[in-house]
């Protein structure tokens, strides 16, 4: 196994463990009535074994072998929902930290199959920090104001919340 399909088999973990948090984060956010911001979590367990998917096609189509991580138990309870944001916030900023280094990996080894790949992903990243980022500076907002907190997981609900960010990373309609 090449150093570049060893990485990308290591990264899987980081894909698949995100999607398993954010399983968790979906659940406790859902016992404590909070069903926007569980619907959001719940959804973004999904992307994260979709984009495991993504790589094991890349894999298997590059006739390379693919190794199933073990996923770890994920933590269970927050303190918050600003510390539960604050911590996939943190995921994100590795998971991107991992796509950067196996982008570099690709370029270096001259991989451009995987660097096509690659890109996606980089795409991905730039958005689901993005995203995360937006969402613990709302709960900062917020503060202990349960109000606040009940309104923006409203918005969550009805897919408002993010809207501008999905439109484009500059919040600005293009001309």
């Amino acid at each position: 196994m090449n150093e570049l399909t060893r990485a990308i088999n290591d990264h899987l973990a980081s894909e698949f463990q995100a999607s398993h948090t954010y399983l968790a984060m979906s659940i406790w956010l859902r016992e404590k009535d909070l069903a926007g911001f569980s619907t959001y979590m719940l959804t973004k367990s999904h992307e994260e074994r979709q984009h495991a998917s993504r790589m094991i096609a890349y894999l298997v189509d590059s006739d390379a072998e693919v190794e199933l991580p073990t996923v770890e138990a994920p933590q269970r309870s927050w303190p918050s929902v600003l510390a539960l944001f604050d911590v996939a916030y943190a995921m994100e900023k590795g998971v991107t930290a991992s796509i950067n280094r196996l982008y570099s990996m690709a370029e270096h080894q001259a991989e451009r199959s995987a660097t096509a790949m690659l890109d996606w992903f980089v795409a991905e990243q730039l958005q689901e920090e993005a995203e995360a980022r937006f969402v613990c500076k709302r709960l900062r907002l917020a503060g202990d104001n349960t109000a606040a907190l009940l309104l923006l997981d409203q918005q969550f609900l009805e897919g408002t919340a993010l809207s501008h960010i999905k439109r484009g990373l500059s919040g600005f309609a293009e001309a």
